[in-house]
């Protein structure tokens, strides 16, 4: 069993930075980082994964949020700078590290983020 717990979520002015971090518990073998978005269940923001050792990217968020692991305490962080007003939302972590929500089988509960212009 996979336990995943988001904290870091806040207000952030336009322009600004936040580190959202994921504590993972259990066996995990990559994780990703969703928001729900417009006409979508979740949009996919980024994932990183253990065996290739890669990270991938929307392209919303490429060149702006950084996805990254600390392995001593499995914890998972999602690095964002230059907040834009599209960028708030509830943010949920999984255990995964593609960019297809239904191939993730644990989801934390959720951290939200707003942006003040």
């Amino acid at each position: 069993q996979v336990q995943l717990v988001e904290s870091g979520g806040g207000l952030v002015q336009a322009g600004g930075s936040l580190r959202l971090s994921c504590a993972a518990s259990g066996r995990t073998f990559g994780m990703g980082w969703f928001r729900p978005s417009p006409g979508k269940e979740r949009e996919f923001v980024a994932a990183i994964s253990w065996s290739a050792g890669s990270t991938y990217y929307a392209d919303s968020v490429k060149g702006r949020f950084t996805i990254s692991r600390d392995n001593a305490t499995n914890t998972v962080y999602l690095q964002m700078n230059s907040m834009k007003p599209e960028d708030p939302a509830d943010y949920f972590c999984a255990d995964g590290d593609c960019s297809d929500l239904y191939k993730y089988d644990y989801w934390g509960q959720g951290t939200q983020v707003a942006v003040s212009s």
